[in-house]
């Protein structure tokens, strides 16, 4: 698991709770960097909200400007991020990620998501009374009006429900097969590529998201998390 910088988290908890003025001294170079422009909804025809370091939509550098379709292919540098809109559901790919959209465009101009597919990397996306399927290199994910995070790398994949519901298949093994309905991140899953049979999906840590993330990317759909944030519920990582 990569290692981050602290100060990503104080800001993604900051601008999403709005606590910004008690971390941070005012007049400050970087607070008042970080701290200029608060979560809000997208306005219709934006799709990017952030994005830091290098951002590329079907091969072409990207700004913020930049309008995603429901069939481009995305994919972020090194050392960068970016968070997206597209037909409802709003994204996090994280740093030397390549992520690809399929969907159409209806006759009034909306975009309809029906499939990702996570090539590599790390992604955060939440939807709401929608269904679709997250593809990675080694499993097909059903999802369903849920918030999710998924890591793909070549021979496994981390997946989270963090709420929600998902269907998920080891690809390479029709006897590997689990369904998670979550409440607040209650069963993280690792998805291998090879292993014997009906044994490709294993119980996982929860690891490398927040529920602060979740907030910021429900936000700028105006959205918000079905828990509160901080979350002061049970904590569900304890339980066997």
């Amino acid at each position: 698991m990569e290692l981050e910088d602290p100060r990503r988290r104080l800001l993604i908890n900051a601008l999403s709770v709005g606590a910004g003025s008690l971390l941070l001294n005012p007049g400050s170079a970087w607070a008042d960097a970080v701290y200029a422009d608060p979560p809000v909804q997208l306005p219709p025809g934006q799709s990017i909200y952030r994005i830091r370091g290098e951002l590329f939509v079907n091969g072409q550098p990207a700004d913020l400007d930049t309008r995603i379709g429901p069939n481009d292919e995305i994919h972020t540098g090194k050392n960068s991020e970016a968070i997206f809109v597209v037909g409802g559901h709003s994204m996090m790919l994280r740093q030397n990620s390549k992520l690809a959209l399929k969907g159409a465009e209806t006759e009034v101009g909306a975009f309809i998501v029906s499939a990702l597919r996570l090539i590599t990397g790390k992604l955060m996306a939440v939807s709401r009374d929608q269904r679709y399927s997250l593809r990675t290199p080694t499993a097909t994910i059903g999802i369903r009006g849920t918030g999710i995070y998924a890591e793909a790398e070549p021979d496994l994949t981390y997946f989270c429900t963090c709420y929600g519901k998902s269907n998920i298949f080891a690809r390479n093994d029709p006897l590997s097969q689990d369904t998670v309905v979550s409440t607040h991140h209650n069963r993280p899953l690792f998805i291998a590529g090879k292993g014997k049979a009906g044994k490709h999906i294993r119980h996982a840590g929860y690891r490398d998201h927040t529920d602060e993330e979740l907030l910021l990317i429900e936000t700028i759909v105006g959205r918000t998390t079905p828990f509160k944030v901080p979350y002061d519920g049970p904590n569900p990582y304890l339980a066997k």
